[in-house]
């Protein structure tokens, strides 16, 4: 069954957060009621949603409480070693369970670059990159890129990638020349209403890109 709402561009200056815990309605209206626009939720990187990622019944308190919601899938632990098949393999289960969950097309859908093993050859995690791209967009959705440490690539090698779309982690990351980053994340040292988060800013890029979520609220 298909989320409720339609996809939207995220005007410049909205707060959100990012959390790898389900939210509660109750949480989700707490969070709208403290002037929070959105929530991203995970999706697993195998075919098939674990418990503890989004499900349709999250999405539809999320944004039943007025929230908009965007998808970032899980990245392996830090150490790991991008190849090509490995990209198409992500993206496809990435868009699997977007679909799955209720998703439509032309929202963003996030790829999570970071913790990449120091030794791997840049070319590598261009192809996984580009391989995830491809799985996701033939799907109906919009990619998306979330920078994180240890990433590999400069800022001319991100750019330089099929994305149109770039979330800058609260890490240490290169600069996206010519577009710049449509969202910005911060560390949130402490619990809100109960769960870890991370805050997000959404801004308009560079070249007048912005973020792409689902939302029930009027534009």
């Amino acid at each position: 069954m298909p989320l409720p709402g339609t996809v939207q561009p995220a005007p410049t200056g909205s707060l959100g957060f990012d959390a790898d815990t389900a939210i509660t309605a109750n949480v989700a209206q707490l969070f709208a009621g403290q002037g929070y626009a959105f929530c991203v939720r995970y999706l697993s990187l195998g075919h098939g949603q674990r418990r503890a990622d989004l499900s349709t019944a999250e999405g539809e308190a999320i944004l039943g409480a007025g929230l908009a919601l965007m998808a970032v899938q899980h990245v392996r632990k830090a150490g790991w070693s991008p190849a090509e098949a490995m990209g198409t393999n992500d993206g496809t289960n990435a868009a699997l369970n977007a679909t799955a969950i209720g998703f439509p097309p032309g929202v963003n859908i996030w790829c999570d670059l970071e913790g990449v093993n120091q030794a791997t050859v840049a070319q590598d995690v261009i192809d996984y990159c580009k391989a995830w791209h491809a799985a996701v967009l033939a799907a109906g959705f919009v990619p998306g890129l979330y920078v994180g440490a240890n990433a590999i690539l400069t800022g001319q090698q991100l750019y330089d990638l099929p994305f149109k779309h770039y979330w800058k982690s609260e890490s240490k990351v290169p600069a996206i020349p010519v577009r710049g980053y449509q969202m910005i994340q911060t560390l949130e040292p402490a619990p809100v209403n109960g769960i870890g988060i991370d805050k997000d800013v959404t801004q308009t890029d560079l070249l007048g890109g912005q973020a792409l979520w689902l939302s029930t609220q009027k534009e």
